[in-house]
């Protein structure tokens, strides 16, 4: 019964927070950190909703001052309420086109600035590339990525895609990684307190200087350092 009433709430609550989105991004569109506003819009409510006890450590993430590449890791789509809850200012995201077409939702997506990407058009897709690593090189806004590409229904990493490297080679900029640990199978919709959740952000870690053939390196060993901190999450919740 309590699932059902939270689902609910949380249906209500999706088409509120879009509306609320919605007018601010008409009222001041692509304005780069209307994507961190929209972001606490959704995610502060939820939480409260869910009753999700979520604990970060985001340091790096929030006291890094220039434009960067960050990337999470993608569970599921709670991710939007978990996440949501850490997004710095002046940063956009990268999602497939056919979110434009999710009410309220999709439409704020847009109009706060966030790439829209036709996976199915290659050209299109270069097209956007290209756009956002002029966005990182000179709008000091940074892109929220998740290099998965999909979400991995808590069954660890998938291995990651190239476009995040890519663009954080092209445009020298550093790459954040943000870790969540491991909930979409751990969550308990169904009690009153339905779980934890950590977040940390790892310390940048440098492009300067790498050509696109460091790129498989790089891609190593961000994938490594986000695994082995998940893993370390993981640990810290089961045995608390």
């Amino acid at each position: 019964m309590l699932f059902v009433l939270r689902m609910l709430l949380m249906g209500v609550h999706f088409i509120l927070a879009g509306l609320l989105g919605l007018l601010l991004g008409l009222c001041r569109p692509f304005n780069p950190d209307n994507s961190r506003l929209c972001a606490r819009l959704y995610s502060l409510p939820a939480l409260c909703l869910l009753r999700l006890k979520l604990k970060t450590d985001v340091r790096p993430l929030l006291e890094h001052q220039r434009s960067c590449v960050i990337i999470a890791n993608h569970q599921s789509n709670f991710d939007l309420y978990v996440l949501g809850r850490v997004v710095p200012e002046r940063t956009v995201s990268i999602g497939k086109k056919s979110l434009r077409w999710v009410p309220f939702f999709g439409q704020l997506y847009w109009l706060a600035g966030n790439v829209l990407i036709d996976r199915s058009n290659a050209v299109a897709a270069k097209r956007a590339m290209l756009t956002t690593t002029e966005t990182l090189r000179n709008r000091d806004t940074s892109i929220w990525v998740f290099p998965e590409g999909t979400r991995n229904l808590g069954r660890g990493l998938l291995p990651f895609k190239k476009g995040a490297f890519q663009m954080a080679i092209t445009a020298g900029v550093p790459i954040i990684p943000v870790c969540v640990s491991n909930y979409s199978k751990a969550m308990r919709l169904n009690r009153w307190n339905s779980g934890r959740i950590l977040i940390r952000s790892l310390p940048a870690i440098p492009t300067a200087g790498l050509s696109l053939d460091d790129m498989p390196a790089l891609m190593e060993r961000c994938q490594q350092a986000m695994s082995e901190c998940i893993s370390s999450m993981d640990k810290e919740l089961a045995s608390a």
